[in-house]
């Protein structure tokens, strides 16, 4: 789709939107034009046309149906937790999801249906209540919609896959305004699309995914010395090669937030760390958890059994809306002495109590799917890293997202390609057909027939065949 010669668009046109939808149409001469065009990268300054906040799947179709009438830039928000800030742009319009945040939980069949603007957050609230939950993130306001349609990397992957292997269907408003049911059964070929290739192929508004007993789990992070960062890696590489599949953990770098259990003279210290989930029996996630536990001295910990959705939420208070974001990902097959030697040099230079490097294990469940059953590229890898560069202030931008630069180009030649598309940033656009590997051909053929005219182009796009 070529961008919109003149972005401007007047008010009587808006106006037709308006007549057509029921939630509130947010024009740039509207007092809550600033609060409606932000997203949750501070780093993301754009000015939309309009946003609507849609109400239904009716205003979803309207709105889609006037961006391709009036063609318009397009950009569709969920959570809004996209860094490159998809969920919004310049002169076109967005539309807004975060109104449309239904659940409906059938226990008996163990699914759970939810609206596109729902968080993770929401969905955990919602399913405990039945003591069961699904496969998402480890940020609770990161919206289902993004982190699923890109693939869903989370505690409980080793266990269950991935949020998009959890996913039984999805109803889609494509390009051309329409609704359409997608399931293994029915437009068999957007619902393998839909599993991997993001936001390209329409906007979905309601999720249906598998649930699994879940509720109390066994964990939370344990923080080691700096100088014991290679036992650690280490010994958190060879563990989760073969431990229990009820086991999520992954490996970071944190400076020490100020938290009653770190203790106050090594607030603000840097430290390696080990987030850890046992969704097993409880009383045996401590012996789960032992060989990480015993890889170093532990300076910290906050470990013991807690409501899964109190894990899967710790890190919200040190993430709020409005930092600055810039990330760097990479899919690993193997931490070699070489890529850990990176990590040893780099990681210990992060620079705020915010940013921070994750590297995520996707063995496990993640494999039991065969390659080519979903969209989600490079499957068969075993880890998924991501550095995350995330500070308050612009005035270090400059600095901090140097850090993750550097960080990223000593581990990349011994990383794959590809990396995880949740985690890419807007200048990762050249990776795109790594990033989706093998699949990417096919995406394109039917991005070709559900959206001919990439309407859907906001996002780490897939131009059609």
């Amino acid at each position: 789709m070529t961008p919109p010669t003149n972005g401007l668009v007047s008010s009587s046109t808006l106006d037709s939107l308006r007549e057509a939808v029921r939630g509130p149409v947010v024009a740039r001469d509207d007092e809550t034009y600033n609060e409606a065009r932000s997203v949750y990268n501070g780093m993301i300054d754009k000015h939309p046309a309009a946003i609507v906040r849609a109400a239904d799947q009716a205003d979803v179709i309207a709105a889609v149906r006037f961006a391709a009438e009036s063609d318009l830039d397009l950009s569709i928000r969920g959570g809004s937790h996209s860094v490159p800030g998809f969920g919004t742009n310049n002169d076109g319009l967005v539309i807004d999801l975060s109104e449309m945040r239904g659940i409906r939980v059938d226990p008996r069949n163990k699914t759970v249906v939810a609206q596109g603007g729902c968080r993770w957050g929401d969905l955990d609230h919602a399913t405990h209540a039945f003591g069961m939950a699904t496969v998402g993130g480890i940020v609770s306001t990161t919206g289902v919609a993004g982190l699923t349609l890109g693939g869903g990397i989370g505690y409980l992957t080793r266990g269950h896959g991935l949020s998009l292997d959890n996913l039984i269907s999805a109803d889609v408003i494509t390009a051309d305004g329409e609704l359409k049911h997608a399931s293994e059964n029915e437009n068999a070929d957007l619902f393998w699309a839909l599993r991997g290739g993001g936001g390209n192929f329409g906007v979905v508004t309601h999720f249906e995914f598998r649930l699994h007993p879940v509720s109390t789990i066994y964990g939370g992070p344990m923080f080691f010395e700096v100088e014991h960062a290679r036992d650690v890696l280490e010994a958190f590489r060879d563990y989760i090669a073969t431990a229990p599949r009820q086991l999520g953990a992954f490996f970071a770098w944190q400076i020490a937030p100020p938290l009653p259990f770190i203790p106050e003279n090594r607030h603000g210290d840097t430290f390696c760390a080990i987030v850890a989930c046992w969704a097993g029996p409880i009383e045996k996630g401590e012996e789960a958890l032992k060989p990480l536990m015993s890889a170093a001295p532990v300076v910290a910990h906050h470990v013991g059994p807690a409501p899964y959705p109190a894990l899967n939420s710790a890190f919200d208070p040190l993430l709020p809306a409005g930092l600055q974001h810039y990330w760097k990902a990479n899919f690993v097959e193997e931490l070699s002495e070489d890529l850990v030697a990176a990590h040893l040099e780099h990681g210990p230079k992060v620079p705020t109590v915010q940013s921070t490097m994750h590297i995520y294990p996707i063995n496990g469940a993640v494999h039991d799917v065969p390659a080519d059953a979903t969209a989600f590229g490079n499957r068969d890898a075993n880890f998924s890293t991501v550095i995350a560069g995330m500070w308050p202030d612009p005035k270090d931008n400059e600095k901090n997202i140097q850090w993750v630069r550097d960080y990223y180009a000593a581990t990349a030649p011994f990383s794959r390609e590809g990396g995880y598309i949740n985690f890419q940033s807007e200048d990762d656009a050249d990776r795109v057909s790594e990033n989706y590997g093998a699949a990417y051909r096919r995406l394109r053929d039917v991005k070709k027939k559900y959206d001919p005219n990439n309407l859907f182009h906001m996002n780490q796009n897939i131009k059609p065949a």
